[in-house]
């Protein structure tokens, strides 16, 4: 119990102050996923690189959700299907991603 209670206390000073040392050394805090979460994530990652060579922003959301911007909107997918389905409605999307889906 003692342990949850010091993450938790170091997790709100992190966010408070934006930053934690320990014994004068700056630590970095990143997110804790799961295996699961970190395997949904890799299956975005050839997508997520065709995108971004498109200068289309795109950006990995909490769990494994992919999100970016076309035609000056921003688009949120949760699984490929979903991508696909409407990457058919975008033929500048469909052939950005031509080969990856």
């Amino acid at each position: 119990m003692a342990k949850v209670k010091d993450k938790e206390r170091i997790l709100k000073a992190a966010r408070e102050k934006q930053s934690v040392n320990y014994k004068g050394t700056p630590i970095r805090l990143s997110a804790d996923f799961s295996t699961e979460t970190l395997q949904a994530r890799r299956e975005w990652q050839d997508i997520f690189k065709g995108l971004k060579g498109k200068n289309s922003q795109p950006r990995m959301l909490y769990t494994a959700r992919i999100s970016f911007k076309i035609e000056g909107e921003i688009k949120n997918f949760s699984n490929k299907q979903k991508l696909k389905e409407y990457s058919n409605t975008k033929p500048i999307l469909k052939e950005i991603l031509k080969g990856l889906l």
